[in-house]
């Protein structure tokens, strides 16, 4: 019998949205004919009732055409197969033709297939709707889909479903949402997509010309919609209302409004308290369709650290040297770190919080396995144990010095701690300026909570440059130099390996001492740092102060394509830990762990790399999300042990404190 596995086996069209009953329904009907001594599949179509060569596009076709019967309740007499669709003298040949009921003749839906390749099976799906007056679209190539509804036609607005034969397009939209319903149709895992492919394609059909910073006002949509999918994730009968149930678009901007004052009011200090939405209501409500069926809240938050990290990547965060540091990256380091529920930990230079939100949850899940606690995929929406939030509140900190990364960082700390937050607008390396700052009455409003926290922890009363943190992590602005002697007078690497002050300091040098004076005495530190400090005869005198105050636990070397496409920039991780007679008694010689990233995570795009199957079939997680294929740690029992595993049986051998 011939497998569709075969046949998609190199293709860029597969079979794995279709349901095993529509698989081996088609491989039934496969049949081969011997053509120059090869066998050639080929199927009866139902369609156009002759025998069709087998190609991967076909079997597409003839696995959607069987969905469209069975699940749908489409007759095959309602259908035409390469319909032709005029543009002046030019013929085209759509895919699949749904004909109205009642009008033989009119074309109602068109699937397009050929393309496999969304943005471009969109453009022609658009041009097939719009030649022809059909009111709706659907693009797939059997692993991937997505419909679409021809408002007019400038916007083409996502909808969850096309109508089955006995529906009217007003069924679907106007259908009511519980969050147990996104769960089951999530389009990031019915449609295998991501969040950021859904922001690149609404910058293409309205916001690049919405005359909007597209920053905030996605920002503002996403932010509104947490605060919805929350308040249904603790209450599964409340009616999800970042939603349009066929309203007008002035309507639907009212409600939208509404929804998002009320995220205001629940998580203050991320907008103004007079911040509005700017779209306007037809721009909005194509953005809201493309949203909505999407669940944000999954077991880590990864949903949204996609999206924004292409939105601060492109808005600003590479002008600084400031890349966001992918999240396996982040895992890695905090499982080699390996903090305690009773642990206090800081991230000097935040970014969108990753190192303090991911912590967060690695503690977390340590905290609900001692209480025999279940982790389900809305973790993150669920009311946690009292003990859950006092760690948050108590021992989880960040500061950047910019003021929109801040922002970012705070609605992702805000949700995971469940509306606490200790994430501050200050510059790290400038602490002598900090009481100037936080004496101001507009930053106290926003971060008095964490700077009431953070002082708490200072080492010397009123002093703000040596703390007792337990554990650092950062990955610190590679890119600019610090020219202000002010402040290069304030740190032993400001001076040469003669002892003479530089003119200019490299960012991260700074850091290195910066982080270190927040560590206590046993306190370890990951830093993310360009490899040219591990390797350039120059930077001798860095090695050597590191080597003086600390234990070097690792060096992990990334490969160069882990901040693409920001940077190309080759990258090491380093882990340290600080002298300390109990925790880390100092030695002149002791073992270091190296490793090597092997796999690249990402292409010379910047794309990730996804883990396949052999048979070319995406993995998916538990909760249905893919998996970057990296070799930094293993992905719950998914993929092999990898770097951190290898580092743990390490740190275990030589009796390393935090894993004793």
């Amino acid at each position: 019998m011939f497998s569709l596995e075969q046949l998609f086996r190199d293709s860029t069209h597969k079979g794995t949205l279709f349901p095993d009953a529509a698989i081996a329904a088609i491989e039934d009907a496969i049949f081969t004919k011997t053509i120059r001594n090869v066998e050639i599949p080929y199927i009866n179509c139902l369609v156009r009732n002759k025998a069709i060569k087998l190609t991967p596009e076909e079997a597409v076709r003839q696995l959607y055409i069987y969905t469209l019967v069975h699940d749908y309740g489409y007759s095959t007499d309602q259908m035409e197969l390469e319909r032709h669709i005029h543009f002046g003298r030019e013929i085209k040949r759509a895919d699949i033709v749904i004909f109205e009921k009642s009008h033989p003749n009119v074309e109602y839906i068109i699937i397009e297939i050929k393309k496999p390749k969304l943005s471009e099976g969109k453009e022609q799906l658009k041009s097939y709707c719009n030649a022809t007056g059909a009111t709706m679209g659907v693009w797939t190539n059997g692993q991937q889909i997505s419909y679409y509804h021809r408002k007019d036609p400038n916007y083409f607005e996502d909808i969850p479903n096309i109508p089955t034969s006995t529906q009217k397009l007003k069924d679907i939209l106007t259908e009511r949402w519980t969050i147990d319903k996104l769960i089951q149709k999530d389009k990031l895992v019915s449609e295998k997509k991501s969040l950021k492919g859904l922001i690149e394609e609404m910058e293409d059909e309205v916001l690049a010309n919405a005359g909007v910073d597209v920053f905030e006002e996605v920002f503002k949509l996403i932010y509104t919609k947490l605060y919805d999918e929350m308040e249904s994730g603790r209450d599964h009968s409340r009616t999800l209302e970042f939603r349009n149930y066929g309203d007008t678009d002035e309507d639907l901007k009212v409600n939208i409004q509404k929804l998002f004052e009320k995220a205001k009011d629940k998580w203050p200090g991320v907008f103004a308290t007079d911040a509005t939405i700017a779209l306007t209501p037809s721009h909005l409500s194509v953005c809201v369709s493309s949203l909505q069926d999407v669940k944000l809240f999954n077991s880590n938050l990864d949903v949204v650290d996609d999206a924004f990290e292409y939105l601060m990547s492109k808005s600003q965060k590479g002008e600084k040297g400031q890349f966001f540091t992918p999240r396996y990256v982040i895992d890695m380091c905090v499982r080699m770190l390996n903090p305690k529920k009773t642990e206090k930990m800081i991230d000097t230079a935040s970014g969108s919080c990753g190192f303090p939100v991911h912590t967060i949850f690695y503690v977390w899940k340590k905290i609900l396995t001692e209480k025999g606690i279940a982790q389900s995929h809305l973790f993150t929406t669920e009311k946690k144990p009292a003990e859950c939030e006092d760690y948050v509140h108590k021992n989880v900190f960040a500061i950047d010095f910019d003021e929109k990364a801040v922002r970012v960082a705070r609605t992702l700390n805000l949700i995971a701690g469940d509306g606490r937050t200790n994430v501050m607008h200050l510059n790290t390396l400038d602490y002598d300026r900090w009481d100037d700052v936080t004496k101001d009455e507009a930053w106290q409003d926003i971060y008095f909570e964490g700077w009431k926290g953070l002082r708490s922890l200072r080492k010397v009363k009123n002093e703000n440059r040596d703390f007792n943190f337990d554990i650092v992590m950062a990955n610190p602005p590679f890119a600019g130099d610090i020219k202000e002697s002010r402040i290069i007078a304030k740190y032993e690497l400001g001076k040469n390996a003669k002892g003479k002050y530089l003119s200019k300091v490299g960012r991260d040098i700074l850091f290195i001492e910066r982080n270190l004076c927040f560590l206590k005495p046993g306190g370890r530190m990951a830093i993310v740092l360009p490899q040219g400090r591990f390797n350039n005869t120059s930077d001798k005198y860095i090695r050597d102060f590191i080597a003086e105050h600390c234990r070097i636990l690792a060096v992990v070397g990334l490969h160069v394509n882990v901040f693409k496409p920001h940077t190309s920039t080759k990258t090491s991780v380093l882990f340290v830990q600080k002298w300390d007679d109990e925790l880390c008694p100092k030695k002149d010689d002791y073992p270091i762990f190296f490793a090597t990233m092997q796999k690249p995570s990402k292409n010379n795009s910047g794309d990730k790399i996804v883990c396949m199957d052999s048979g070319g079939n995406i993995i998916l997680d538990e909760h249905g999300h893919m998996i970057v294929d990296h070799d930094l740690y293993n992905h719950d029992g998914l993929t092999s042990d990898g770097i951190a595993e290898a580092f743990a049986e390490f740190a275990k051998k030589e009796g390393l404190s935090f894993f004793r």
